[in-house]
């Protein structure tokens, strides 16, 4: 048997840049080179759109996700390029933010 894929997620207009599975909530969230962060149905539905802070003007408004984590208790962190944690509900709802000098890998 060949394995075949159980779902084409689509919405980001840039390369992702990382991503994560939440099996307990049927969730993929995934974040692209320019943002935003996209939460998806296990089968394709797009569901929420995962918009950072806005800190900057001009061209380096856009928040760079670089890593990303999501709990089965229904919390998204997201940490940016630029030093910045966010903690998401899956409902979208930003809930805190944090900045750090440390460069985390």
């Amino acid at each position: 048997d060949f394995a075949t894929p159980r779902a084409i997620l689509t919405g980001h207009d840039y390369e992702i840049t990382c991503a994560t599975i939440c099996a307990e909530l049927g969730l993929v969230i995934s974040g692209s080179k320019e943002g935003p962060c996209l939460i998806h149905s296990m089968n394709g539905d797009l569901l929420r759109t995962l918009e950072g802070p806005v800190t900057l003007e001009g061209p380096e408004s856009h928040l760079r996700p670089k890593l990303i984590q999501a709990s089965r208790e229904g919390h998204c962190v997201i940490y940016y390029e630029n030093g910045l944690f966010c903690v998401f509900s899956v409902n979208g709802r930003l809930q805190a933010t944090m900045e750090t000098d440390d460069k985390i890998k």
